[in-house]
Formats: structure tokens, C-alpha cells, sequence
């Protein structure tokens, strides 16, 4: 008779371990399940909007859900088409250092390369 309460205790006990903190490794797994899905489909309507193709998107998000990614591109495929919004190239400015190698900017006329001489980037003033 002393063993049923001891074990309703334990059970009660055993009931409440999220209120204690400790979380349910079912539910923590669901959880970065539906952020990965969120990540893939947003990162399909990002690729859509900049006017990128499916495959170009999945070349450059490796780690990205193909699922998500194209429920994402296909959701902003509709989205642009319904409201007739035109895709919006990004206006980026390049970074130092990330500068192309005259070789390989004109890599399809060698002869042109050679002639045209490299630019330089303008020197910064001295700050007084």
C-alpha cells in the first residue's frame, strides 16, 4: 500500500520536468525541423525575388532543405506573379580584396586582356 503513493509522487514528479527546465528532446528536434524548413523556403524566396533560377539557388545554398528552397521560390513565384512585381536585381558594392583577376575577367579574349591596362584603386586622403 505505501508503493502506489510513492509511484504517483514519482509520476508527478516525472510530469513536470518542463517546468523544471528540462526539455523534452521530441520537441527541441521539431523545433530546429521547422526553423530548417523556414530557413530553406525563405532563402527560396529571396533567390525568386533577386530573379536567381531555381538550380543557381540551390548551387549556392548547399545546407539549404531542395524541399524548402523550392516551396519558398514557387510561394514567391505566385506572390510576384499575382501582384506583377519585376525582380529586384541587388545593388551590392564590391568588397576590397574582392577584386577579379584581370586573367580571369577577360578570360575570353587573352588578346584584349593584354592591352588593357589594370585599374588601380584611387588612394585615400590623409586624414588631417
Amino acid at each position: 500500500m505505501r508503493t502506489l503513493p510513492a509511484l504517483i509522487c514519482c509520476a508527478l514528479l516525472l510530469v513536470a520536468c518542463e517546468q523544471l527546465g528540462i526539455e523534452d528532446p521530441a520537441k527541441v528536434a521539431a523545433a530546429a525541423a521547422a526553423a530548417k524548413e523556414a530557413e530553406g523556403k525563405a532563402v527560396g524566396s529571396a533567390c525568386r525575388q533577386t530573379g536567381r533560377a531555381l538550380e543557381d539557388c540551390y548551387a549556392l545554398n548547399p545546407k539549404s532543405l531542395k524541399s524548402a528552397v523550392f516551396a519558398g521560390w514557387r510561394d514567391m513565384d505566385g506572390y510576384m506573379r499575382e501582384n506583377k512585381i519585376e525582380n529586384s536585381i541587388p545593388e551590392t558594392t564590391p568588397r576590397p580584396g574582392a577584386e577579379a583577376k584581370p586573367a580571369e575577367a577577360n578570360s575570353a579574349n587573352p588578346a584584349k586582356a593584354a592591352a588593357e591596362p589594370v585599374a588601380k584603386p584611387a588612394a585615400k586622403a590623409d586624414k588631417h
